[in-house]
């Protein structure tokens, strides 16, 4: 949790020029147009799956957690009202945002733990039961937080006219 959160952090202290800033918060608005609760949970999973590969997982979890918090630092720079929010607060403080970061700390770790299992040559065998339930974990977690987000931002947008 901490490796992924000072990854955000570090994203989201970041420089963003206003040309960067545009182009990033285009792009974003343009996927997340018709976004469901279906699509989020795909473009978590997504994010995800790979964490739980052995050794690159932890790589992808620190490049994941950077990105993710320069997508922040971006839609800050075109949203100035956002500047006293402190980053970390979106993560551990929305209930969507902290089922994410449990379930890629969880794919981190077990990334970590198989490597070091292996180097202290370990049967292979003996990590198969483990890491298959931490990724139903992961996926249940991230299945969840998709669904909740989506009502969420639902909620947010009032009644339909």
């Amino acid at each position: 949790m901490g490796i992924y959160s000072l990854s955000f952090q570090i994203g989201a202290i970041s420089e963003v020029s206003p040309q960067e800033a545009n182009d990033f918060v285009q792009d974003f608005l343009s996927y997340t147009q018709d976004i469901d609760g279906l699509g989020i949970f795909l473009n978590n999973i997504s994010a995800s799956l790979p964490m739980f590969v052995p050794g690159l997982g932890v790589g992808l979890g620190i490049y994941s957690g950077w990105s993710t918090g320069f997508g922040f630092a971006a839609i800050a720079t075109m949203a100035p009202g956002l500047a006293h929010i402190e980053p970390l607060s979106i993560l551990y403080n929305s209930p969507y945002g902290a089922m994410e970061l449990v379930a890629y700390s969880i794919a981190m770790s077990r990334s970590f733990l198989v490597v070091l299992s292996l180097v202290k040559k370990q049967n292979p065998k003996s990590l198969i039961k483990p890491s298959v339930i931490e990724i139903g974990i992961a996926v249940g977690l991230l299945a969840i937080a998709g669904y909740l987000e989506e009502y969420l931002i639902q909620l947010s947008q009032g009644p339909p006219m």
